[in-house]
């Protein structure tokens, strides 16, 4: 067995060399790993982001509801909310002409539509209502809202639901009549 000058054996030092590195196997392996938890990552990042535009939507529309509930109190005002399925708009009552009439110039109660391919649904009494595709000319000339928000701060309980179309997952409010809010997403959780 031959010996370098330290005394130590040439062989064992060369097997040492050889011996330190990773194969190709071992490399794809671990390469393999991290695509997969990659993968999961950006499936599970797209699928909570697309709830988040969901949860966005419903908390703005609850918190116009509550904003024009207090409203109503303050000013001895009723509103009104007319929905479509892509989305809805505010009016107020106008005692001396006695019809319901666009908020003028308020930029917060002017008509919001879902961004695409949200829809919604609206339930009275546990009943599903009908609800035009879009806002048409008859809908803006003679609205006839569905939900009413009084002075006296009671308000129509109705359910709104909020999701995709052909995805069973949607997010729920819920009024009461006393004004109470509950917002509820596809997993039972309560805001």
């Amino acid at each position: 067995m031959p010996t370098s000058a330290t005394g130590r054996s040439t062989e064992r030092v060369q097997a040492r060399r050889t011996s330190g590195g990773f194969s190709l196997l071992e490399l794809l392996v671990v390469v393999t790993i991290i695509g997969i938890f990659a993968g999961a990552a950006v499936l599970y990042v797209g699928v909570t982001g697309r709830d988040r535009v969901i949860e966005r939507e419903m908390r703005r529309l609850g918190s116009l509801i509550e904003l024009l509930r207090e409203e109503a109190l303050m000013q001895s005002r009723d509103y009104g909310l007319l929905f479509s399925r892509s989305g809805y708009r505010f009016y107020i009552y106008d005692h001396v002409q006695q019809l319901w009439v666009e908020p003028p110039n308020d930029r917060l109660l002017r008509e919001h539509e879902l961004p695409e391919p949200l829809r919604l649904t609206l339930l009275l009494e546990d009943r599903e209502v009908r609800l035009e595709p879009e806002f048409d000319a008859r809908m803006r000339a003679e609205p006839e809202p569905q939900v009413f928000l009084l002075s006296s701060g009671e308000l129509t309980p109705f359910r709104v639901e909020i999701g995709r179309d052909l995805e069973p997952a949607r997010f729920t409010l819920t009024a009461e009549l006393d004004g109470e809010l509950e917002i509820a997403s596809p997993d039972a959780e309560t805001f």
